[in-house]
């Protein structure tokens, strides 16, 4: 608890010394996309929310059923439904993450306009980050993802960005990673029934 109070504190006072560095052009753009990103992500709460659970019960037969096989066939069916376990969990920690991310815009803003000042060429950053500012669901963050993917960004601005607790999700390296946890989800949902009717036909076939 004090280690979470003490990173809480660091963090704050970071973004405070920051904050003085964006100019109100950055700012501008800043909370126009960051207005844009709290509507998609809030529009997108149900969906993601239905593409969490949907694979769960699924993930859950399947581990039951390597727990009562036998031999290789068990092997094999923990296995696949430990890493099916482990892609809906990584899905369900980022949804949370980028669901409070967004709870507070302005100070969401804020960090944007921070996470550009930080940038060794503002112009160039902001400009990127402007043009994504029409996006909309999950469009938006391969959009942002994009946009970022042309920049160069320095170990420094990735260093800096990650005391921003709202914004580090919407830029690199983070944006690239929640792509990626999105697209491995969906995927999910139709590997985790066909996982667990295979782990259903080996099981009684094991039994027999």
């Amino acid at each position: 608890m004090r280690f979470a109070k003490s990173f809480g504190s660091q963090a704050n006072t970071a973004v405070g010394g920051f904050a003085s560095r964006v100019d109100d052009r950055t700012g501008e753009v800043a909370h126009r996309v960051a207005g844009v990103i709290a509507v998609a992500v809030r529009v997108l709460r149900l969906p993601t929310a239905v593409l969490q659970v949907v694979p769960v019960p699924f993930i859950a037969a399947t581990l039951a059923l390597g727990l009562v096989a036998d031999g290789g066939v068990r092997v094999v069916v923990l296995v696949a439904g430990v890493l099916m376990a482990v892609v809906s969990g990584a899905f369900w920690g980022r949804r949370r993450a980028i669901l409070r991310a967004v709870e507070e815009p302005d100070k969401l803003a804020t960090e944007l306009g921070i996470a550009i000042s930080l940038s060794d060429k503002v112009d160039e950053t902001r400009g990127a980050l402007e043009r994504v500012a029409g996006g909309g669901g999950w469009r938006l963050f391969d959009r942002l993802k994009g946009a970022w993917g042309g920049m160069s960004m320095t170990g420094r601005w990735i260093d800096g960005v990650g005391d921003l607790p709202r914004a580090r999700y919407f830029v690199p390296p983070r944006i690239g990673t929640t792509v990626t946890i999105t697209i491995a989800a969906l995927w999910l949902v139709p590997i985790s029934i066909v996982v667990a009717l295979f782990a259903l036909i080996g099981t009684i076939a094991g039994s027999l």
